[in-house]
């Protein structure tokens, strides 16, 4: 136990362990409260979680670990979850199991048992239990076990009570695994005695589990004959994506209006109050094109985040996203990543930090470092302002085609990268993909809000903090210079900055010292590019209608036009990752020379690509 701190109350410290996809997550947000991103695919926790709870005066100490089959480790997170059990931090161990799956689970189950732990046994997703005509006989379990066995739901949040009593007395039950070992070989035994059938049409069998699950052929195998086939499943993956980009695109593009006007009206409201109490020019100008333009711009793509995150949450908790990661094993091996590699690609079309985190998964290291290094590739929401911005102004009605193409172009990007890399040197991957393929169910409204409802805190807290002090950083490198304050910003730092680097982006169609800048800016953070370009061409509230066509009609004027754009879009696509991602990139190779080497291929890369994109659609007359 442990105390708080100024106090004397007594703490139980609970870790919660258990299989990958068991439901260890949804039931950690059900004691504390917290946000912690939950998915019916395995692999979503790669890192120990803590949080605390408190239930008829005690308290907790709750530690969310990753999901591990077995105490023999492997995998990074894998070791995690070991040591801490191994630790003695734990007074009591919380092993959460599938219920309907209970042959698989009960093996983490004894060897827990056998390090003689104190272990609490939740039964999770009764539910499921329930739908496949089987009882559980709890009594008959725990007794064989010698553990408290509780019947729970994370999702429904039922048994949570049970449990929590349950884990209060870890201390009556704390040395009951002198069994543990001796019914190691003995789980087909036990599991007719805890497993009844409950359909009166089932046949009687010793293997009740196993004949339960396989009686019949459940909705989840029909789906997947289509949606893992050997001819459909990658068209049918191509097409969902498909379908989640056109409504991030077509129903967000329309709430961002109403975000637009909202902007132009408070915009227009600040200005004349600033000028109504006789502002100073410069300080107007930094409240006004720096920070609102900048901030504000950014918050007019929330719509378009939000359904994007929506639409991925939906498909994570129903059960697709391990199917995706299923059907493209076979390309991934092609290339010589393992297949374990898409789980960690998958997430970053989210965001680029847990994306790289998740790398964790992939036993060999030198499969670790291509994940890594391939993973910014993927188009990740921070680059979706930027595709919007640009393709709406510059594609029309091909706009949505456009911005769908960076997110293909993302994929073959990373697939060429790791095949280059794996030709030079082809040994040490390991590209056997074994995964567990979870049951199809319907998506939990709380469980994907709570996620939405992250990610739009994430995007919101960015706008305020990171992208905030952006704009105000870009506004001081382009309103200075060696004279001090200056209203030609072609005379600021800034200017000098761009234009020393405009020969290396010349043959890219980038040769503009304001795009470079621009560029420059989303280091910081990829929405930036957007509020920096409003800055540097002088654009007020350049996401609405308005802003946009003023700001293509200034770019058409320096030449810059479907080509540029397109290459723009690439080079944003692939160019340096943003800080948080780098920070992520040291902290999981642990080395700067390896960081700064997938940095520069990063750069080189987008820089060649861009180049071809912008040659061949320059040539084709574009």
């Amino acid at each position: 136990m442990e105390e708080y701190a100024g106090g004397s109350q007594e703490v139980i410290r609970a870790g919660l362990i258990g299989n990958p996809n068991c439901g260890k997550t949804t039931l950690f947000n059900a004691f504390t409260g917290a946000n912690l991103k939950v998915a019916n695919w395995p692999g979503v926790t790669v890192e120990k979680k803590e949080g605390r709870t408190t239930w008829q005066g005690q308290d907790f100490h709750l530690t969310d670990l990753p999901g591990v089959y077995s105490l023999a480790s492997y995998t990074m997170e894998e070791r995690v979850s070991k040591e801490f059990i191994l630790s003695g931090e734990a007074d009591v161990v919380v092993d959460v199991a599938d219920a309907s799956s209970l042959e698989r689970n009960l093996y983490l189950t004894l060897q827990l048992l056998d390090l003689g732990k104190p272990v609490v046994l939740a039964l999770n997703m009764m539910d499921i239990v329930k739908e496949r005509g089987m009882e559980l006989d709890l009594p008959r379990l725990s007794e064989l076990l010698g553990i408290p066995c509780i019947a729970i739901s994370a999702r429904e949040r039922t048994g949570l009570d049970m449990l929590l009593y349950a884990m209060s007395r870890y201390e009556e039950y704390g040395k009951h695994a002198s069994m543990a070992g001796a019914i190691y070989d003995r789980i087909e035994e036990i599991l007719p005695q805890v497993v009844k059938e409950t359909d009166p049409t089932a046949p009687a069998s010793g293997r009740a589990m196993e004949e339960t699950i396989r009686k019949r052929q459940d909705r989840t195998d029909r789906i997947d004959r289509y949606l893992t086939g050997k001819w459909l499943g990658l068209p049918i993956f191509l097409a969902v994506m498909g379908l989640v980009f056109f409504l991030t695109f077509a129903v967000g593009g329309w709430l961002k209006g109403y975000f637009e006007t909202g902007l132009v009206l408070s915009s227009d409201k600040v200005g004349l109050m600033l000028d109504a109490w006789k502002v100073s020019p410069m300080l107007r100008s930094l409240i006004v094109d720096g920070i609102l333009s900048g901030v504000g711009g950014i918050l007019t793509f929330l719509p378009n985040i939000f359904i994007l995150f929506l639409a991925l949450a939906y498909l994570e908790d129903s059960g697709y996203m391990a199917r995706a990661a299923f059907v493209m094993d076979d390309l991934m091996g092609r290339v010589g990543l393992s297949g374990k590699a898409f789980l960690p690609l998958l997430l970053g079309f989210g965001c680029s930090v847990p994306a790289i985190m998740a790398s964790r998964t992939l036993e060999n290291r030198k499969d670790r470092l291509r994940t890594i290094l391939i993973t910014p590739f993927m188009s990740c929401s921070a680059r979706l302002p930027v595709y919007v911005l640009f393709s709406t102004m510059f594609f029309g009605k091909y706009a949505m085609a456009a911005c769908y193409s960076m997110y293909l172009i993302g994929i073959l990007a990373a697939g060429i990268s790791a095949w280059l890399l794996f030709r030079l040197d082809p040994h040490g991957t390991d590209n056997m993909l074994l995964i567990e393929l979870p049951e199809y169910q319907s998506p939990d409204v709380r469980s994907i809000m709570m996620y939405v409802r992250e990610k739009v805190k994430d995007y919101l807290t960015k706008a305020g903090t990171v992208i905030f002090l952006a704009s105000i950083v870009m506004w001081f490198l382009l309103n200075f210079g060696a004279e001090g304050y200056v209203t030609d910003m072609s005379r600021s730092f800034g200017a000098v900055i761009g234009k020393w680097i405009t020969p290396v982006l010349e043959p890219a169609g980038l040769g503009y010292w304001q795009i470079i800048v621009a560029l420059i800016s989303g280091i910081a953070a990829k929405e930036v590019v957007v509020s920096s370009c409003g800055v540097l061409f002088g654009i007020p509230n350049i996401t609405t209608a308005g802003g946009m066509e003023g700001f293509a009609h200034v770019l058409e004027d320096m030449g810059f036009g479907i080509p540029n754009a397109y290459a723009l879009m690439t080079f944003c696509l692939l160019y340096v990752p943003c800080t948080a991602a780098i920070a992520a990139i040291r902290r999981e190779t642990g080395s700067g020379k390896v960081t700064a080497a997938i940095v520069l291929f990063q750069t080189a890369a987008a820089w060649v690509v861009s180049v071809i994109a912008y040659q061949a659609l320059h040539l084709w007359g574009l």
